[in-house]
């Protein structure tokens, strides 16, 4: 009988730790213990606890990728502006520094002594600068989403892509749908263009954690542990992959680039077309001058004609 106990015990422990290894929202992640506990490694020293039960920090996943990246393990390879302030992630990824509660540091230097202001999706705002450069949290609160979908054998229902996406981000990103506001459609350029808005100086979602994933999704490097399910859209019966996403953000203030973000070849150009504008107004000028010197002559003769 004794026996049969402890064999039961010793099953017992094991179906606990079988249902232990396992974190949905992190492929990466190790969860062990009683009671379990997830961690994801963030460095050689650094075991950051997560919650598998929702989407990971932006600013842990980063980190995670950026160790991963060094150590040579498996990580990734990785219409057109809502408004003007918006502007899209052009510097990458970088290796973060991460408030206690998964927040990207509103000032960021990557381990060097250049450093730049971010906003809550770890996207840089501001030009790059030294160490006293003055960095505020700023929030996204609007997130548009342009994606390519697959080719389909008919064109989408433009009028059910909004409940397909609700649906689906809901679903797979556990995205309240009312934060879905609107969804436009391009049957001819297989074009979706996707607007998810919170309301300012609201607490509201981390619009950053579900972006970065759809991000990861559309570019076939998911996080989530089922690693082979990729985000689909259910439209008419069927799922419609992507193929293509590109992400605009807007923050609850424009950001503070300068002309010093732009490249030396950027600059040139733009210093060449103004001294080419600046040349034909010149032209401009002295030809009318001419012109007008010519029409006096003409009008003095016709007047001696006349006398």
């Amino acid at each position: 009988m004794k026996v049969l106990i402890a064999l039961f015990v010793v099953v017992f422990v094991d179906v606990v730790a079988s249902q232990c290894d396992q974190c949905k929202t992190m492929k990466w992640a190790k969860c062990d213990g009683n009671p379990c506990q997830c961690t994801l490694q963030l460095a050689d020293a650094v075991q950051q606890q997560i919650d598998c039960t929702k989407l990971i920090p932006k600013c842990y996943l980063m980190k995670a990728e950026m160790y991963r990246a060094k150590k040579n393990l498996s990580t990734r390879s990785i219409g057109g502006k809502p408004v003007e302030t918006a502007f899209v992630d052009n510097d990458g990824i970088y290796d973060p520094e991460c408030e206690n509660d998964g927040k990207f540091k509103a000032i960021q230097c990557n381990n060097t002594d250049v450093c730049w202001c971010v906003n809550s999706a770890g996207v840089r705002r501001s030009d790059k600068g030294d160490k006293n450069i003055k960095c505020e949290p700023v929030e996204t609160y609007w997130v548009r989403l342009e994606l390519k979908h697959k080719a389909t054998a008919v064109p989408l229902d433009g009028d059910k892509l909004k409940a397909g996406f609700q649906k689906a981000m809901q679903d797979r990103y556990m995205l309240d749908p009312s934060f879905v506001d609107k969804v436009e459609y391009d049957k001819d350029g297989r074009l979706i263009v996707v607007d998810v808005v919170k309301q300012k100086k609201t607490s509201g979602p981390d619009l950053s954690r579900m972006s970065y994933y759809m991000e990861k999704d559309v570019k076939v490097l998911p996080l989530f542990l089922n690693d082979k399910q990729l985000f689909e859209v259910p439209v008419a019966g069927g799922n419609v992959s992507m193929e293509t996403i590109l992400v605009y953000y807007v923050d609850e203030t424009a950001p503070t680039f300068t002309m010093q973000k732009l490249t030396g070849g950027i600059i040139a150009v733009i210093v060449v077309v103004s001294l080419i504008v600046l040349a034909g107004l010149l032209v401009l000028f002295f030809l009318a001058r001419r012109q007008k010197a010519q029409y006096s002559k003409a009008q003095g003769r016709e007047m001696e004609t006349m006398s």
